[in-house]
Protein backbone atom coordinates (compact mmCIF):
# COMPACT_ATOMS: atom_id res chain seq x y z
CA UNK A 1 0.00 0.00 0.00
CA UNK A 2 1.15 3.40 -0.86
CA UNK A 3 1.95 6.46 1.31
CA UNK A 4 -0.85 8.35 -0.03
CA UNK A 5 -2.84 5.61 0.12
CA UNK A 6 -2.02 4.84 3.67
CA UNK A 7 -2.73 8.45 5.02
CA UNK A 8 -6.03 8.73 3.63
CA UNK A 9 -7.43 5.70 5.12
CA UNK A 10 -5.82 6.54 8.41
CA UNK A 11 -7.40 10.04 8.30
CA UNK A 12 -10.67 8.94 7.13
CA UNK A 13 -10.49 6.26 10.08
CA UNK A 14 -9.67 8.55 12.48
CA UNK A 15 -12.69 10.99 11.30
CA UNK A 16 -15.03 7.64 11.23
CA UNK A 17 -14.01 6.99 15.16
CA UNK A 18 -14.53 10.22 16.54
CA UNK A 19 -17.95 10.14 14.91
CA UNK A 20 -18.69 6.93 16.30
CA UNK A 21 -17.98 8.17 19.36
CA UNK A 22 -20.04 11.08 19.41
CA UNK A 23 -22.98 9.59 17.60
CA UNK A 24 -22.57 6.76 20.09
CA UNK A 25 -23.40 9.17 22.96
CA UNK A 26 -26.58 10.71 20.87
CA UNK A 27 -27.70 6.39 20.74
CA UNK A 28 -27.88 6.92 17.08
CA UNK A 29 -28.07 3.16 16.24
CA UNK A 30 -25.39 3.36 13.24
CA UNK A 31 -22.51 4.70 15.33
CA UNK A 32 -20.79 1.34 16.33
CA UNK A 33 -20.39 0.73 12.56
CA UNK A 34 -19.18 4.06 11.62
CA UNK A 35 -17.08 3.41 15.00
CA UNK A 36 -16.13 -0.23 14.05
CA UNK A 37 -15.08 0.58 10.20
CA UNK A 38 -12.87 3.47 11.39
CA UNK A 39 -10.69 0.70 13.81
CA UNK A 40 -10.46 -1.58 10.95
CA UNK A 41 -8.91 0.81 8.84
CA UNK A 42 -7.24 2.27 11.21
CA UNK A 43 -5.71 -0.89 12.14
CA UNK A 44 -5.30 -1.89 8.43
CA UNK A 45 -3.02 1.19 8.55
CA UNK A 46 -0.64 -0.11 11.35
CA UNK A 47 -0.29 -3.70 10.60
CA UNK A 48 0.19 -3.28 6.92
CA UNK A 49 3.02 -0.57 7.39
CA UNK A 50 6.59 -2.29 6.93
CA UNK A 51 9.16 -2.48 9.75
CA UNK A 52 12.22 -4.14 8.76
CA UNK A 53 13.92 -0.69 8.22
CA UNK A 54 12.61 0.90 11.47
CA UNK A 55 15.34 1.75 14.52
CA UNK A 56 14.50 -0.85 17.56
CA UNK A 57 12.32 2.47 19.15
CA UNK A 58 10.34 2.77 16.15
CA UNK A 59 9.29 -0.95 16.41
CA UNK A 60 8.45 -0.55 20.05
CA UNK A 61 6.23 2.66 19.43
CA UNK A 62 4.74 0.75 16.26
CA UNK A 63 3.64 -2.33 18.78
CA UNK A 64 2.29 0.55 20.81
CA UNK A 65 -0.12 1.58 17.76
CA UNK A 66 -1.13 -1.77 16.51
CA UNK A 67 -1.86 -2.46 20.55
CA UNK A 68 -3.98 0.60 20.32
CA UNK A 69 -6.04 -0.16 17.01
CA UNK A 70 -6.54 -4.04 19.01
CA UNK A 71 -7.80 -1.96 21.67
CA UNK A 72 -10.44 0.17 19.30
CA UNK A 73 -11.63 -2.46 17.47
CA UNK A 74 -12.31 -3.89 21.17
CA UNK A 75 -14.12 -0.72 22.02
CA UNK A 76 -16.60 -0.96 18.84
CA UNK A 77 -17.18 -5.08 20.23
CA UNK A 78 -17.96 -3.82 23.65
CA UNK A 79 -20.53 -0.76 21.86
CA UNK A 80 -22.22 -3.75 20.12
CA UNK A 81 -22.88 -5.10 23.71
CA UNK A 82 -24.18 -1.67 24.92
CA UNK A 83 -21.24 -1.89 27.76
CA UNK A 84 -19.91 1.07 28.97
CA UNK A 85 -16.38 -0.37 28.80
CA UNK A 86 -15.87 0.98 25.48
CA UNK A 87 -14.30 4.29 27.21
CA UNK A 88 -11.70 2.61 29.17
CA UNK A 89 -10.42 0.89 26.24
CA UNK A 90 -10.69 3.98 23.60
CA UNK A 91 -9.02 5.70 26.39
CA UNK A 92 -6.56 3.58 26.78
CA UNK A 93 -6.19 3.33 22.99
CA UNK A 94 -5.32 6.98 22.89
CA UNK A 95 -3.25 7.83 25.83
CA UNK A 96 -1.02 4.93 23.36
CA UNK A 97 -1.52 6.59 20.30
CA UNK A 98 -0.73 10.12 21.90
CA UNK A 99 2.29 9.00 23.45
CA UNK A 100 3.87 7.43 20.20
CA UNK A 101 2.74 10.38 18.38
CA UNK A 102 4.57 12.38 20.46
CA UNK A 103 7.76 10.26 21.01
CA UNK A 104 8.20 9.39 17.41
CA UNK A 105 8.17 12.83 16.44
CA UNK A 106 11.29 13.57 18.68
CA UNK A 107 14.23 12.71 15.95
CA UNK A 108 17.70 13.51 16.84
Amino acid sequence: MNQKARTIIFNTAGLLILAGAVLFLTKWFLAPYLFAVGAAGMAVCFLTLPTQDMEFRERRLHRFNVIASILMICASGLMFKDMKEWVICLTIAAILLLYSSFVSGKKK
